[in-house]
């Protein structure tokens, strides 16, 4: 059995042990703590020199002579792109008044045709029905002219009143006019009244290229059987439309009547000239876009649906800067000119050329001011950069 003593020294000792386990848990978790909401080291910076910086020897720094930028006023040029369009005044439908079975078709899609060009025939029931309208109201017309004749002669020798002679003459009148009527139907449907038949001719109405076809062989015809009585549309191409997407803020650049040259991607070498004919009065709400129409005299060779680009000179003079041709660098489908940047340096600057000036001279549109220097040779000065 353990003294009193005994066990008073083994109570210390454990005592001991367990405040020395606390102190060591509890100093561990201040290390982890302090390690792991330390902050981060910091980021190293890595100096990257500007591509754009060309640093020439003093010793060649003359070689590379400077130029100020002029100033010029020039109309600004406005380019939009399109497609070629049917001028829709000038397209015409084959209409086929008659209903029936399209027994014969002279003519097909995209097929070029001359006014009164047998397109396609008809045969129609309608024919037979008008026809028989015609021959009644003939008959009828005959009769009633001659009631009529007999009953001028009565009155003549006073057999009959003035009122039967005024009778006979509204019956006559009454047949002229249903006969008329007769002869009227029967030339809408297209048919001769002296050479009845139940076949239908459909002629070409102007010259141009059919555009849309929407009948076919032992198809019905009429918008009584087929639902439309166009058969064909045809379109005269001798003038057509470019229509282009003009942005909202270059619309006021624009003005009915205003010269457009255009410039078909098939036919590069073979530019044309149009007028603007309308401005459409509806943005995209989308692309906020109008739709600009342009009247074109088609030479031949022009297709609908091609692609076109049309450039406009705007009203509106705008200042720029001018410098010469050989200041431009064309690098990567970007313009560039180098300007002085102090102590033999030239920085490689972005900005948008516009056209070509006489006396080997460039349009400046944005990135440069009038007044500022550049090198005149800009392929002389970029050479001698990546050397």
């Amino acid at each position: 059995m353990m003294s009193n003593d005994s066990f008073m020294r083994y109570r210390t000792t454990l005592l001991v042990f367990a405040v020395a386990a606390s102190l060591t848990l509890v100093f561990s978790g201040c290390r982890s703590k302090s390690e792991g909401d330390g902050a981060p080291p910091p980021a190293k910076v890595i100096q990257v020199p500007d591509m754009n910086l060309i640093t020439i020897d003093s010793n060649d720094a003359d070689k590379f002579t400077l130029a100020s930028a002029e100033k010029i006023e020039l109309a600004d040029e406005l380019i939009a792109t399109g497609a070629v369009l049917p001028d829709v005044s000038r397209e015409i439908p084959v209409i086929s008044m008659a209903n029936g079975r399209v027994v014969d078709i002279r003519a097909r899609l995209d097929d070029n045709v001359k006014k009164g060009q047998l397109l396609l025939k008809v045969q129609s029931p309608d024919i037979t029905n008008a026809f028989d309208t015609y021959l009644r109201a003939a008959n009828d017309e005959q009769l009633a002219n001659k009631a009529y004749v007999r009953t001028q002669d009565l009155y003549q020798h006073g057999a009959v009143s003035q009122a039967m002679l005024e009778q006979a003459e509204d019956s006559e009148k009454d047949a002229k006019a249903d006969l008329t009527a007769a002869e009227e139907q029967l030339k809408t449907l297209g048919v001769d009244k002296n050479h009845p038949s139940s076949i239908v001719n459909i002629y070409a109405p102007i010259s141009g290229v059919i555009v849309a076809q929407n009948v076919t062989d032992a198809a019905a015809a009429g918008v009584g059987l087929s639902g439309s009585a166009t058969a064909f549309t045809i379109a005269d191409l001798s003038r057509v439309w470019v229509v282009c997407d003009v942005y909202e803020n270059d619309i006021p650049k624009l003005q009915l009547g205003q010269e457009a040259k255009i410039a078909i991607n098939a036919y590069p070498d073979r530019p044309l000239t149009g007028r603007i004919s309308d401005i459409g009065p509806i943005l995209d709400p989308s692309l906020r876009t109008a739709k600009v129409r342009i009247e074109v005299a088609n030479p031949g060779f022009l297709k609908l649906g091609m692609f076109a680009k049309a450039t406009f000179t705007s009203r509106m003079k705008e200042t720029h800067a001018v410098v010469p041709a050989n200041a431009v660098l064309h690098l990567h489908d970007r313009d560039w000119v180098f300007v002085p940047a102090g102590d033999n340096h030239f920085k490689r600057t972005e900005v948008r050329a516009g056209q070509m000036l006489s006396g080997s001279r460039q349009e400046i549109l944005s990135g440069l001011e009038p007044g500022q220097q550049v090198v005149t040779n800009a392929l002389l000065l970029e050479t001698a950069g990546n050397q």
